[in-house]
């Protein structure tokens, strides 16, 4: 995502007090992202189990019966919409924050996270809500574990993100093409490959993300800092949200089961 900070000079002070002050600020920053990201994913769920168990659920999926006489339910033009709602608050976050106020920012965060609660209202249809909850703490668990390595571990894991988005790129492409083809197999691989790029990415971010606090402290002003903190904490959400629906598909148990 496009972002450009408006680069200064670091405050005089002595290398141990500097680090000392970075180190502070450093913690203070991270625990802002992840409250972003944790406040973002709840919205998110508050969404989806609220339409999925009210009668809203009406004006994104209605039953439709099949050749073979098995009633389904087929989405709406509203579910479609929702569906595509993320990817447009995301081009807006990419193309317009440098010209966006620090509210602005965070007011399209919370419109995604909504936006993506919408679109992920079918979980609940398609799976059952204890296997629904139980991945979701499996995920947190994955995802704490990895994120914790990623800030912690003093290997330099830029490499593997430029591995790992080329993996990114690859499992878009056969889950493309398993649209046309329909094989379980290759959606098992997809899955499994998926949960490992995921799982990478997570640690991958959140060492990105304290390299870049420590190479920008001081250097983009409070509203400058605001504002990255909400894109760094949207990275972990999506992380969090795409290994969710990979172990989903992998550990979920269908309603129709």
């Amino acid at each position: 995502m496009a972002f450009s900070p408006d680069y200064r000079t670091f405050p005089n002070a002595s290398a141990a007090t500097g680090a000392a002050v970075i180190d502070a600020g450093l913690r203070a920053y991270m625990l802002r992202v992840y409250n972003w990201m944790c406040s973002g994913l709840l919205l998110t769920g508050v969404v989806a189990f609220g339409i999925a168990n009210t009668g809203l659920i009406n004006a994104f999926y209605q039953p439709a019966m099949t050749a073979s006489g098995r009633t389904v339910m087929q989405p709406t033009f509203l579910a479609m919409a929702a569906i595509f709602a993320p990817l447009a608050f995301m081009l807006v976050l990419s193309f317009g924050v440098n010209k966006m106020s620090k509210t602005a920012v965070q007011g399209v965060f919370w419109a995604f996270c909504a936006a993506m609660g919408a679109s992920l209202t079918n979980i609940f249809l398609i799976y059952t809500s204890e296997s629904v909850v139980r991945v979701f703490f499996i995920t947190a668990a994955t995802f704490a574990a990895t994120s914790a390595y990623g800030y912690a571990t003093k290997t330099d894991l830029t490499k593997m993100g430029s591995f790992l988005m080329m993996g990114l790129f690859g499992i878009i492409i056969a889950s493309l093409v398993n649209m046309f083809v329909g094989s379980s197999a290759l959606q098992f691989a997809v899955s499994i490959l998926g949960v490992v790029i995921f799982t990478g990415l997570t640690a991958y971010d959140t060492q990105r993300i304290r390299a870049d606090y420590v190479q920008y402290a001081y250097a983009e002003g409070t509203d400058g800092a605001a504002k990255r903190s909400v894109f760094d904490a949207l990275s972990l959400y999506l992380n969090f949200i795409n290994l969710f629906m990979l172990l989903l598909q992998l550990l979920g148990n269908r309603n129709n089961n």
